[in-house]
């Protein structure tokens, strides 16, 4: 966590790109480019649109890290975009983790694992790479990924100790910024506090022992920007913990309503925007159904980047006033 805290104060910009593409998201243009290049390389039919479309969203997430990596100082690809298109989705999404870890961004896998005992340990080789005999690599290239804590201390603590051994973080749901999160989330506990304010008290203590240099564990807690309020609470309540605050923008967030969630000096939280940006093409007013797929990959660069700066700037007058 210290590293991307670092990455936050050098960027001057805690925000985080979440790499979600969809086939609403990537021109068309684009995906119709490798149409005759998939076609020569895959050999069963039937697996030629997944692979085309998976293709297209490496270019589509390469335009977009180029586009950003001097503005943000981290992204988080979503895995369900790449694990719908089948082997060569997860293919991209390696892939697309590896070129952003290249450019030097911080690199958080929105993987929402959890499990218990030796699953949960294979799940968390997101985080400790793959062993092969007395060596090991990693094929994630992922920084910090998300977890889920409804199995518990037992589902966590394999997370935990992966990223402990690896030097790397990870993020657990506590307040998440879906409608009906309420559902369970909010729900009275016999001490009249609410479950999701155990859950917190839960993720403070898991990371208690791996507090760095900056005063942030590497366990993490993803705060919804729907809540304000309840955020900035949180904030008091986890002193320790650092806040993944997903919401920003599609979803009703605002800089002004995350702002609670940092601490006194500015730092404690990173911000999320998904298709704000990447989507800030369609947006724009600018694109043609004639354009070209570099031309339609300019767009989306162009667009992106100044949505990022304009987020950026939101949450430095929101965040640093």
């Amino acid at each position: 966590m210290d590293r991307l805290i670092e990455a936050i104060e050098n960027a001057q910009n805690p925000s985080v790109v979440g790499l979600d593409p969809t086939p609403a998201l990537v021109p068309p243009q684009v995906v119709a480019s490798f149409a005759d290049e998939v076609s020569d390389s895959v050999e069963d039919p039937a697996e030629i649109p997944a692979a085309q479309l998976a293709v297209a969203y490496f270019e589509f997430n390469r335009t977009i890290i180029d586009a950003v990596a001097d503005i943000v100082p981290a992204v988080k690809p979503q895995i369900a975009m790449y694990e719908a298109l089948g082997p060569a989705g997860v293919d991209v999404y390696t892939m697309t983790c590896e070129y952003a870890a290249q450019q030097g961004l911080y690199v958080l896998g929105d993987i929402k694992r959890g499990d218990i005992g030796s699953t949960a340990a294979a799940y968390a080789g997101h985080l400790s790479g793959v062993a092969s005999g007395d060596t090991s690599f990693d094929p994630w290239h992922e920084d910090a990924v998300t977890v889920n804590p409804y199995l518990g201390t037992d589902g966590i603590t394999p997370f935990v100790d992966a990223a402990t051994a690896a030097d790397k973080d990870i993020f657990v749901l506590v307040r998440t910024s879906n409608p009906s999160s309420k559902e369970l989330q909010e729900l009275d506990l016999a001490d009249g506090g609410k479950l999701y304010e155990h859950v917190a008290d839960l993720v403070e203590s898991w990371g208690s022992a791996t507090i760095g240099e900056h005063g942030y564990s590497r366990v993490g807690a993803v705060v919804g920007a729907t809540h304000p309020e309840e955020g900035a609470a949180l904030r008091k309540r986890m002193p320790h913990t650092f806040f993944l605050v997903p919401g920003y923008g599609a979803q009703g967030g605002t800089a002004a309503g995350v702002a609670g969630m940092f601490d006194a000096d500015g730092s404690g939280a990173i911000v999320n925007s998904s298709r704000g940006i990447i989507g800030a093409w369609k947006k724009s007013g600018e694109y043609r159904d004639s354009m070209t797929a570099d031309e339609a990959l300019s767009l989306v660069a162009s667009a992106a980047r100044s949505a990022a700066q304009d987020m950026r700037d939101d949450l430095r007058i929101n965040v640093y006033r």
